[in-house]
């Protein structure tokens, strides 16, 4: 049985989607844009790094998970250029030494709302 998360600490879907599923002990949160609760995006890579991993821990808490139960990361950048200050915004929240999630990082040509980067995750209860 699937269950659908939502929190008012994250941004609103802008499509036909959830926030995030809950499916047994597995969570699939969806790709967070860089947005806050009040619809403003930042204008750099480390502040939309930032801020979309600030909704998709939301998300996370609001369905009884931690980041530490991220098991599979998504992410989506514009520019492959930004990729190491990406990586320094990406690295407090999953820090090396606490056994980071995998990984899979794609640029790609363009993002809802003009994004530079797009972040999602899947989380397992162990």
């Amino acid at each position: 049985m699937k269950e659908i998360i939502y929190t008012e600490k994250a941004p609103k879907p802008i499509g036909p989607y959830s926030q995030a599923v809950k499916v047994g002990d597995s969570l699939y949160v969806s790709g967070q844009l860089p947005i806050d609760q009040e619809g403003k995006m930042p204008s750099n890579i480390k502040e939309q790094a930032e801020q979309s991993l600030k909704n998709v821990k939301a998300i996370l808490e609001e369905a009884g998970y931690m980041m530490s139960d991220v098991v599979m990361s998504l992410v989506y950048i514009t520019d492959m250029g930004k990729f190491s200050e990406f990586n320094e915004v990406y690295s407090k929240y999953f820090p090396p030494e606490e056994k980071p999630p995998a990984r899979i990082t794609v640029e790609v040509k363009g993002l809802p709302k003009g994004a530079l980067i797009e972040i999602g995750v899947i989380a397992q209860k162990a």
